[in-house]
């Protein structure tokens, strides 16, 4: 059924197919053809390590790209626009800051699991390095409910918009949306992903700009930032914000605002520092690039929530009372705002049926861009943690990649059935947005703790998660109950039992691990020399190294390890202080005056607002749209004239990424000249 107030979804079903399954095929035969081109032209054979760790020499450009890729869910636009429509101005804001904060953070962990393990596959294979199996497998738990839940709210919240712009059922969509995923996953592994995530993320900024300069320049009814200004003003005295300053939409002074803010702030911490995607894309990272990609990609999400939901959020409540709304003349119901359905409505009040396409792709996009890194981020526990590890631990590179290639597709067939399942349950995206920290965040200290933390002993790092966890749901529980009447959906996923569920799982380790370590235990005063064997064995490195004769020189291997170890021990200290001053910015010097003061934003002042949203938006457009392609120029221009050479009949690459020798002199092999640099290897 239409969710557009009874009436027919703008798009046709088959619009909706199409796009769903033909753009999802058409983008997995494209990334088909980039890995089989990498391969003959780079000599990047798709082995098992390679598959997971793409190398480990990718630049900070594509680094960036693919954490604003990853980072930038359904829920992103979906649940920002929403809480723009509930809130106003701070629902954007709240939303941006308290969810960069953690890329942020997360720059110094990415650096220490560089340090600390840098042949690690992922983040638990440190945790078993340092504490055994026990605390590994508690730690895996966490990371698969973790990887369960993020994907989850893809799904059902991309499937739900779908349903609503095309009237594709959302049974279908559940099923239809992760099939060109899972190909171009399984062609070209963690390297596809952060191509697709640089393909994708382009897109997502494009569509972001031409919402925002039709509500603030070219629309009919809204067209400036002054007649958005109005028309909130004229809507807060309609029907004001409860909890707001002044019923205003223009305060950041909102009772619901920040509530939003802290469950929000404590639900990421646990999918950023728990989500193995995020890790992967460390591991990916050379260790001079990884700092810089993650600052990049951090201070470059901002701007999409941010300007997105400040657009969209803010448009569906200035436009509900204009005949062309698609809810008019009721507001939205609140059942649609919870399933995420602001942003279409949105779009199409702005844009008439060609928003309705815009808001097709920008939500397709995300969905299956953030799809992608958790197919991987599966793959690789799956492959290395619990394959390698408990059930085959003599696994060749063949058996390795087997199971990599079949987990990715095992978990789709599972997330899809689940996903529907959810769906009929009346569980929505914004549900398990709200739900996700009381359920994972438990786990985040500990995690945290066991890559920079010495003393933290096997008790604390096993026990705390799982204490934190029943006091996250029993807090979560009992307060719904006092709130509400009975445990109903409506009544655990209202504001108040959230928040007590979302920080008691967050802090309450606080308490556990020193107990654990210092009382009932003793310090374990760890020297971190068990996390640098990790990997030494796995039998595709050596395979890898085989390919390329310059890897075997053991005095060049050394110099090398010796050069990264200086890099990756500079950046630990600079992203120490950098990433705790910006997450200060973010969290205290920009918003906290505003807020305390109750100030009500003038119409000068929204309109700066709006055009400082548009410069940061173009900022990150350049850091992770245009600088990608510059930074891989050499590789780039080296593989279309290799196509271009075997096309034309002038030479004929060799499996190596050599090109015969009487037709192209060293200049313009991969060994020679520029193109050829080891630093060049990768896109």
């Amino acid at each position: 059924m239409s969710a557009y107030a009874g009436a027919a979804p703008p798009l046709s079903q088959g619009f909706g197919y199409g796009i769903v399954v033909g753009l999802g095929f058409a983008f997995a035969l494209f990334m088909i053809v980039v890995t089989a081109a990498l391969k003959r032209y780079r000599n990047e054979v798709q082995d098992s390590e390679n598959f997971n760790t793409a190398g480990r020499t990718v630049k900070s450009g594509l680094v960036a790209s693919a954490v604003v890729s990853s980072w930038t869910w359904a829920a992103t636009l979906l649940q920002s626009t929403s809480v723009a429509y509930r809130y106003g101005v701070s629902g954007p804001f709240w939303y941006a800051s308290g969810a960069t904060v953690q890329i942020i953070l997360f720059a110094t962990l990415a650096i220490e699991l560089k340090r600390k393990a840098p042949n690690a596959h992922t983040f638990l294979e440190a945790a078993r390095a340092r504490y055994g199996a026990i605390v590994h497998s508690v730690f895996i738990a966490f990371g698969l409910m973790t990887n369960f839940l993020v994907t989850a709210m893809l799904v059902t919240g991309g499937s739900a918009v779908i349903e609503s712009i095309s009237g594709v059922p959302t049974e279908a969509s559940c099923f239809l949306i992760p099939i060109g995923v899972v190909m171009y996953t399984v062609f070209g592994g963690l390297k596809a992903t952060l191509i697709s995530d640089y393909t994708h993320g382009l897109v997502v900024l494009i569509v972001i700009f031409i919402f925002a300069f039709s509500a603030y320049a070219t629309n009919t009814h809204l067209g400036s930032p002054g007649a958005v200004w109005d028309a909130l003003t004229a809507a807060a005295a309609e029907h004001p914000v409860e909890g707001n300053l002044e019923g205003s939409y223009l305060t950041m002074r909102s009772q619901g605002g920040i509530i939003f803010f802290i469950i929000n702030i404590v639900g990421n911490f646990g999918t950023v520092f728990l989500d193995n995607g995020y890790y992967n894309k460390a591991i990916a990272a050379s260790p001079v690039h990884a700092l810089p990609g993650y600052i990049m990609g951090g201070l470059s999400w901002f701007a999409i929530p941010w300007l997105c939901a400040t657009t969209l959020g803010l448009s569906a409540v200035a436009l509900e009372s204009n005949p062309s709304f698609p809810t008019y003349p009721d507001r939205i119901p609140d059942f649609e705002v919870t399933a995420g359905l602001v942003l279409p409505y949105a779009a199409r009040g702005l844009l008439g049926a060609g928003g309705a396409v815009a808001s097709f792709f920008l939500v397709f996009f995300a969905v299956t861009s953030a799809y992608s890194s958790e197919l991987i981020a599966v793959s690789s526990i799956w492959t290395y943690d619990i394959y390698k590890t408990y059930v085959n631990p003599n696994a060749s590179g063949k058996q390795l990649i087997w199971m990599s290639h079949t987990s990715c597709v095992t978990f789709a067939l599972i997330m899809s059935c689940v996903s529907i399942g959810l769906y009929h349950a009346g569980i929505g995206m914004g549900y398990l947005y709200l739900m996700m920290g009381v359920i994972i965040s438990p786990c985040v200290i500990a995690a945290t703790m066991t890559l920079v933390w010495k003393d933290m002993n096997l008790l604390a790092a096993a026990v705390a998660p799982i204490l934190g966890l029943c006091c996250s749901i029993i807090a979560w529980l009992v307060t719904a109950s006092q709130v509400c009447d009975g445990l109903t959906v409506s009544c655990t996923g209202s504001n108040y039992p959230m928040l007590a569920g979302n920080v008691v799982g967050l802090l309450s380790p606080l308490i556990w691990i020193p107990m654990f370590t210092y009382v009932i235990g003793r310090p374990q005063k760890y020297d971190w020399i068990s996390m640098k064997t990790i990997g030494k064995a796995t039998v595709d490195q050596s395979e890898s190294i085989r390919t390329d004769p310059e890897m075997t020189r053991p005095t060049e291997r050394h110099d090398d390890e010796k050069e990264n170890t200086a890099h990756l021990n500079r950046a630990a200290k600079i992203s120490r202080w950098m990433t705790v001053a910006m997450a200060l910015v973010f969290l205290i010097v920009w918003p906290m005056p505003i807020f305390g003061s109750g100030y009500v934003f003038s119409k000068a002042f929204f309109t700066g607002w709006v055009v400082v949203g548009f410069i940061w938006l173009s900022c990150s457009t350049a850091c992770v749209g245009v600088y990608p392609l510059w930074e891989s120029r050499k590789t780039l221009v080296y593989i279309a004239r290799s196509m271009l050479r075997e096309v034309t009949g002038k030479g004929r690459p060799m499996g190596n990424g050599q090109v015969i020798e009487s037709v192209a002199g060293p200049d313009e092999s991969p060994r020679g000249g520029e193109a050829g640099e080891r630093g060049e290897k990768t896109l």
